[in-house]
């Protein structure tokens, strides 16, 4: 059992190594969102020029940025929560909800999401989807396989925390480790 426990702590880890560095590396995409629209709006208002493949990339880096900053969104505990009472709970009761909370709606949704989209993503992949305007950008496809990724490295991180409230919830004895 203190072998599984131990096996259990080292995956979370692992996992929340993955997702914080994709979340930092993620973040990278708003500052090229800022340059990116910086430039559109000097090159349409400055010299009449507009680029609907640059204006695109920036709908592309706002979905990656959010898809991709999720799990480590869901690791620091930053996202959006109803904070009335948790705040004042002890660490067991704390860890229950979290535990609850991953297995019983993130997980779910999870799968959900990822089933739903598979055909979604295929058909995109099969027809290599790209832009409806003509000089967009021809990678539809890719901005869709982001919903699998999204749903997949959510579900781990939703794993990871389980692990974590468990491990809060039946601590391992000093002495046994």
């Amino acid at each position: 059992m203190i072998n599984l426990a131990a096996h259990a702590r080292t995956l979370a880890g692992q996992i929340d190594r993955v997702n914080h560095a994709i979340g930092r590396s993620a973040m990278w995409l708003s500052v090229a969102m800022v340059l990116v629209q910086f430039i559109v709006v000097v090159m349409r208002y400055a010299f009449g020029i507009g680029s609907i493949l640059m204006q695109e990339a920036i709908v592309y880096m706002h979905a990656v940025l959010f898809m991709m900053a999720a799990a480590d969104t869901l690791l620091a505990d930053a996202h959006v929560r109803v904070d009335i009472f948790y705040a004042r709970l002890p660490v067991a009761r704390k860890a229950m909800i979290d535990l609850l909370g991953n297995a019983l709606l993130v997980l779910p949704f999870c799968v959900l999401l990822f089933m739903v989209s598979l055909d979604y993503v295929r058909l995109s992949w099969s027809v290599l989807e790209g832009s409806r305007e003509t000089s967009g950008i021809p990678a539809v496809f890719l901005l869709k396989t982001v919903i699998l990724v999204f749903a997949v490295q959510l579900a781990l991180q939703a794993i990871s925390g389980i692990i974590k409230a468990a491990d809060r919830l039946h601590p391992m004895k000093a002495s046994a480790m």
